[in-house]
């Protein structure tokens, strides 16, 4: 079944009786996406949260000066959006680019309005998920304003081995902050 991982992604928080399960399945949509191809780009309006499927993602900002930073990934059983601007539904920050042949189950903000609507218990799905997210994004400011990027970099590979599995050393290095020479230059225990 197609939608067998958000399924289970969504009853790890909360319980779905049939016919809940029924009225979400019919507001999601399946997509494919080929490697490389984009399911955001900065300026287009985020319309939809998505749940990784399979594959994998980055979400990136480009700088005026043509700089990439990569704000987050994503793999199989995970979320992925611009959050600021797909709630505030405001044109995207973020660039988001499948890294290898991927699929998503994509959920538009007017359907997620519908089922908090009519399933409330969804409010707090997405509680949890945000609360999760602002975690996470709480912790890796901290990192970056403590640790060395040796200490970073050996932190990200300890608590993400299946992002390190589909990413580039580049876009490791851009998620850290820092160039691919210099990833180089640790990852060969030169610093």
């Amino acid at each position: 079944m197609p939608y067998s991982k958000i399924l289970a992604n969504i009853e790890k928080h909360v319980s779905l009786a049939e016919g809940e399960r029924h009225f979400l399945l019919e507001q999601l949509e399946l997509k494919e996406v080929q490697k490389k191809a984009y399911i955001l780009q900065a300026g287009d309006t985020c319309r939809y949260f998505n749940f990784v499927n399979e594959g994998a993602f980055r979400a990136y900002y480009l700088s005026k000066e043509g700089k990439e930073s990569t704000v987050m990934f994503a793999v199989s059983d995970w979320w992925i959006t611009d959050m600021h601007c797909f709630i505030n539904e405001q044109p995207a920050m973020l660039h988001i680019q499948a890294i290898e042949h991927s699929s998503i189950v994509r959920l538009s903000k007017e359907k997620l309005n519908l089922l908090f609507e009519e399933l409330p218990k969804f409010e707090r799905f997405f509680r949890v998920i945000m609360q999760n997210a602002y975690t996470r994004e709480q912790l890796r400011v901290l990192e970056n304003l403590s640790l060395t990027a040796e200490e970073r970099y050996h932190n990200f590979i300890s608590k993400y081995p299946r992002i390190v599995a589909h990413v580039t050393q580049k876009q490791i290095a851009t998620y850290l902050g820092i160039t691919p020479e210099f990833l180089s230059t640790i990852r060969a225990g030169k610093t």
